[in-house]
C-alpha cells in the first residue's frame, strides 16, 4: 500500500513562523499551520545548540501531535538559534538588543541551528535532528545597523536578520544549506520524507496549504 493512502496528509507544521510557512509554499508541499503553544521554559538547560533546538521542534511537534485525532497526520516542528563566539542567540527581545548584537556580527561569522522534528501520527515514527549552516556577515557601518533595527525585521527573528528580508543584503557568504537559515532545512524534510516512502511528485500534486483549526 503506498504510504499517501496509509494516512493522511498534508503535513501540520507546528510554527508560527511566516519564513517556514513561505518555504513550503514555494516547495509545493502541502501543509496546514497549527500553531504549538509549547512552553520552552519547561525544558532542561543545555549548552549545546544542536541538542537545544532539537529538544525545541521535538516539543512543539509533540504537542501538536497530542491534540490530533489517532491515527493523525504528520506534524513538522522546527526551531533555530545563531551561535556567535560560543553565545547561543534567539529572537532578540528589545531593539537595543538587536543594535548591539548587529555590532558583534558585523564582519564575522555565526552558526545558525535549526533542529527539526518529523512526527507520523498514523505509523508511530519519528526523526530528528539539527542542521547547521554557517553565515559571514557583512562588515556593516552603524548607520546600516541602527536603519535595519528600526525596520523591525530583526526583533522577529533568531540571530536578528531575516536572509529573505532587507537582511539577506548584509550576508557575504553562506556555507551550507540556505533554507536552514530561513527556519526549515527543505533538503532534510525531502530526504526523510522520501526514505518514509513518499513521492515528491506525488506531494506537488496534492495541493496548496490551509491554517488549521
Amino acid at each position: 500500500m503506498p504510504p499517501s493512502s496509509q494516512q493522511p496528509f498534508p503535513l501540520i507544521l507546528a510554527s508560527a513562523s511566516p519564513s517556514r510557512r513561505r518555504l513550503l509554499e514555494q516547495a509545493r508541499i502541502p501543509f496546514h499551520v497549527q500553531v504549538s503553544g509549547f512552553d520552552e521554559d519547561s525544558l532542561p538547560k543545555t549548552t549545546e545548540p544542536g541538542q537545544l533546538v532539537t529538544a525545541l521542534a521535538q516539543g512543539k511537534a509533540g504537542t501538536v501531535l497530542e491534540r490530533l485525532p489517532h491515527p493523525g497526520p504528520l506534524v513538522l516542528g522546527c526551531d533555530s538559534v545563531l551561535v556567535s563566539r560560543g553565545v547561543i542567540q534567539g529572537k532578540p527581545t528589545s531593539a537595543d538588543e538587536a543594535v548591539r548584537r548587529w555590532r558583534a556580527l558585523a564582519g564575522q561569522w555565526g552558526a545558525l541551528y535549526t533542529g527539526h522534528c518529523l512526527l507520523d501520527g498514523a505509523l508511530e515514527r519519528a526523526c530528528q535532528g539539527a542542521v547547521v549552516t554557517r553565515i559571514r556577515f557583512a562588515a556593516v557601518d552603524e548607520a546600516i545597523i541602527q536603519h535595519y533595527v528600526a525596520t523591525g525585521e530583526p526583533l522577529g527573528c533568531a540571530g536578528a536578520f531575516a536572509l529573505e528580508g532587507r537582511g539577506g543584503l548584509l550576508i557575504d557568504a553562506i556555507e551550507g544549506c540556505v533554507s536552514n537559515v530561513m527556519g526549515l532545512s527543505l533538503p532534510w524534510l525531502r530526504h526523510h520524507l522520501v526514505e518514509w516512502g513518499f513521492s515528491v511528485v506525488e506531494l506537488w500534486g496534492m495541493g496548496g496549504h490551509k491554517k488549521a483549526p
